[in-house]
C-alpha cells in the first residue's frame, strides 16, 4: 500500500539528555547506535512496521556492527524477525502479516491461543533459529518475568488473585511488585549486557540457545489469563515465565551506552511497567535514559488513522465477527506507517532531525 502524505509531522523525536548534546555535535550517525530497545504492546507493533522497516533495513545496515537488541513481549518477537535472516525488512513485512492473519473466535480457551500463537512463531522462524542466535549484528535479548506465589497458578481464581493483588501492589509502591514476579533476561553467553546494575528487581541471566529460544520468545509474549505461562524454561530456574513486559513494559533500565540508544517507539512516553500505564506520575527515570532518542508517532499522525490510534488488542472485540474488516485495517495502519520510516530517513539525511527533538 503506498503511504498517503501530508504537511503534518509524522514523527515526534524526544531525547535525553547526553544523547541531545551528542545529537547536537554529531547528529543521528548509524554507526553511534550500540542499542535498541523493543517495547511490549502487541498489535501496536504493526503500526510502526513501516519506521522498523527505514530503521533496520536502510539506516542501520549502513554502519554495520554490533548491536543489543533488548525487547519485551511482541519487541522480541520483532526482533527475531529482524535477526532472522539477510533482510530485515521482509523479516518485519512477514511479522506484521502473520499477526494480522491471527483470527480468535470468542470464548477461545488460553491453551488454543497459545498454540496458534506457538505456530505462529513456527511460521515466522521456520528454520532460522541459528540466524538469530549466531547474528553478526544484532544481539538478542528476551525479557520475560518468572511468576511468583499466586502468579504462578496455571489459571482461574489463583491467577486472578494474584493479578488482583499485583494490581493493587503496583499502584502504591512498583518495587514491591517483586513480591509477584522477577526479572528474566535471556540471551546468548558473551560480553556483558549493555545495562547497569539492576537492583530494582530479583533478576534472572539466563544463556539463550537453540533448547530454549521459541520457548523464551513465547514466555516473553504470554500474557496472564490470554496465554498460558511457559514452564520449565531450559536453563531458568524453576518456575512458570510470563510476559515481560509486565514488568519491564518500556524497557526502563539503565543503559550503559556509549553513543545513542535509539527507541523506535508506539508513544513519546516511557512507562516502566504494564500496570503504570493509567499512573500518569509513573515513568521513565531520565537518569536511566540520558542517551535515549525516542521516535514515535506524532499526535497529528494518529489522528490520521482510522480510529484515531495504532492497532492494539482491543480490536479484536472491537471487530468480533468481522475478521476481514480488522485485518483491512490493520494492513492499511501497516501500509500508513511507511510515512514514519520515510520521515525518519528524511530528517537524518537532512541534517534537520535536531530542529525538531524536544528533552525527554
Amino acid at each position: 500500500m503506498v503511504a498517503i502524505h501530508n504537511n503534518a509531522p509524522a514523527l515526534t523525536l524526544r531525547a535525553g539528555t547526553d544523547a541531545i548534546a551528542h545529537l547536537r555535535e554529531y547528529g543521528l550517525r548509524a554507526g553511534d547506535v550500540d542499542i535498541v530497545p523493543g517495547a511490549a504492546g502487541g498489535p501496536k507493533a504493526l503500526g510502526i512496521n513501516g519506521l522498523d522497516q527505514a530503521v533496520f533495513g536502510d539506516f542501520l545496515p549502513r554502519a554495520p556492527r554490533r548491536r543489543t537488541l533488548i525487547g519485551a513481549s511482541i519487541g522480541s518477537w520483532r526482533f527475531a524477525a529482524i535477526a532472522m535472516g539477510q533482510d530485515p525488512a521482509k523479516g518485519l513485512a512477514r511479522l506484521a502479516e502473520l499477526y494480522t492473519c491471527q483470527r480468535f473466535p470468542k470464548g477461545i480457551t488460553s491453551r488454543e491461543v497459545s498454540h496458534r500463537c506457538a505456530a505462529m512463531l513456527s511460521d515466522l522462524l521456520q528454520d532460522r533459529d541459528q540466524h538469530i542466535l549466531h547474528n553478526q549484528n544484532y544481539r538478542l535479548v528476551i525479557v520475560v518475568i518468572r511468576s511468583r506465589g499466586l502468579m504462578a497458578r496455571s489459571g482461574g481464581l489463583g491467577l486472578g488473585l494474584g493479578l488482583a493483588g499485583l494490581i493493587g501492589t503496583n499502584f502504591f509502591s512498583r518495587q514491591a511488585t517483586g513480591l509477584f514476579m522477577e526479572r528474566g533476561l535471556v540471551y546468548p553467553d558473551g560480553s556483558p549486557l549493555p545495562v547497569g546494575p539492576l537492583n530494582d528487581f530479583t533478576t534472572h541471566h539466563i544463556s539463550l540457545g537453540a533448547e530454549n529460544l521459541r520457548a523464551a520468545l513465547l514466555a516473553s509474549a504470554a500474557i496472564p489469563m490470554v496465554l498460558d505461562g511457559v514452564t520449565g524454561l531450559p536453563g531458568a530456574p524453576d518456575g512458570v515465565y510470563r510476559d515481560g513486559g509486565m514488568l519491564d513494559y518500556h524497557l526502563d533500565l539503565p543503559y550503559q551506552s556509549r553513543g545513542i540508544v535509539l527507541y523506535p517507539h508506539f508513544t513519546d512516553r516511557v512507562i516502566p511497567g504494564w500496570f503504570d500505564k493509567p499512573l500518569r506520575w509513573r515513568n521513565g527515570d531520565p537518569k536511566r535514559l540520558r542517551r535515549l532518542l525516542l521516535v514515535s508517532p506524532s499526535r497529528e499522525y494518529l489522528a490520521s488513522l482510522p480510529h484515531g490510534k495504532l492497532p492494539d488488542r482491543t480490536d479484536f472485540k472491537h471487530y468480533l465477527g468481522d475478521d476481514a474488516g480488522r485485518e483491512a485495517y490493520w494492513r492499511k495502519a501497516v501500509g500508513e506507517s511507511q510515512r514514519l520510516g520515510d520521515e525518519f530517513l528524511e530528517l537524518v539525511e537532512s541534517g534537520k532531525l535536531m530542529d525538531r527533538i524536544q528533552p525527554l
